[in-house]
């Protein structure tokens, strides 16, 4: 059985001219080290904050890497060069506004700025897309708050049935989501 694949997409203009380290991509990969039990591997792309350059990440994780999952970190904000979420947006057939609910929410019980958060998620295909802020802090909190509903999303795509480990964090299937039979 093939390796579940997901895509990690850092949107940073310094992390890509290397005049930053990228924080956020490792946070993902980390907090998805720790919450997943289903074999999986990263695929990462680090891209500056170039809205045709996101677009192009995202179809090629999507399309031609066949990740089910796609996550970013960066370019949520309201500055001027945040267009992670007008890429996102763009490449994608449905929005899925409860993500960006939800994160926001959260997010909102640490910091007042939250509200100034424009993550979303959407679906291209059979993968799901989640924008996710820059700081691995809020990183975990965001995951924390949606990872739950994910693997049932990605049930609903027709995408791989991917399993958490409970003790970090519990996938919410409904009792008619049946597990595949190998």
């Amino acid at each position: 059985m093939q390796n579940v694949r997901i895509g990690i997409v850092t949107v940073s203009d310094r992390a890509s001219r290397g005049e930053y380290e990228d924080l956020g991509g490792p946070a993902i990969q980390d907090w998805l080290q720790q919450a997943l039990a289903t074999p999986w591997e990263g695929v990462a792309r680090l891209v500056p904050d170039e809205q045709d350059q996101v677009e192009a990440a995202l179809r090629e994780l999507c399309d031609e890497q066949g990740c089910c999952l796609v996550v970013t970190t960066g370019g949520t904000g309201p500055a001027p060069r945040d267009i992670t979420p007008e890429a996102t947006a763009a490449v994608c057939d449905k929005i899925l506004d409860g993500f960006g609910e939800q994160m926001r929410a959260v997010s909102l019980k640490f910091v007042p700025t939250a509200i100034l958060s424009r993550q979303i998620a959407g679906i291209r295909g059979r993968s799901l897309i989640i924008n996710l802020p820059g700081k691995p802090s809020a990183i975990k909190d965001c995951l924390d708050a949606v990872f739950p509903a994910v693997p049932y999303c990605i049930d609903l795509i027709e995408g791989p049935y991917l399993e958490t480990r409970p003790e970090v964090i519990a996938a919410f299937r409904p009792k008619h989501a049946k597990k595949p039979q190998d």
